[in-house]
């Protein structure tokens, strides 16, 4: 199925159930409203269905940057597929397909941050070639 990013408020909510598997602190009254305001900061989300195009799979918040130390890149802020569909490619292709993006896109890089605890996830970038490149500190206030 193809991949494409979430425009209307209902393709947006479609992509709730599967984003909180991996951001379950996220209130879906507030979904729509939230991922609209990050899109007026260049966030955009992405998904794919699967066979019943109701059904969404596999979801991706992303944003194009700049920075002096990267250049133009891609950066990955969310990734996940519905839990009972993992294992059966969705993941793998939501992934080529935002690599082959950000190489439209003329980016230099491609990033993304992922949990310490997510060994599988971990796994998963490992076999695509991702590399662990730095250490990602956080502050909270």
């Amino acid at each position: 199925m193809p991949i494409q990013f979430a425009k209307s408020d209902r393709e947006i909510n479609a992509c709730f159930p599967v984003m909180f598997q991996l951001r379950p602190h996220l209130d879906p009254a507030e979904f729509v409203a939230r991922v609209r305001r990050q899109q007026q900061g260049g966030y955009q989300l992405a998904f794919l269905t699967g066979e019943n195009l109701a059904e969404v799979k596999a979801v991706a918040g992303l944003r194009i940057s700049e920075c002096l130390s990267y250049g133009k890149f891609l950066y990955v802020d969310d990734l996940v597929t519905l839990e009972d569909d993992r294992s059966q490619g969705y993941g793998e292709q939501i992934l080529n397909w935002l690599i082959a993006y950000a190489k439209e896109q003329d980016c230099a890089e491609f990033h993304l941050d992922s949990g310490v605890q997510r060994f599988a996830a971990h796994r998963f970038y490992f076999r695509h070639r991702l590399t662990i490149s730095c250490y990602h500190f956080v502050l909270k206030l």
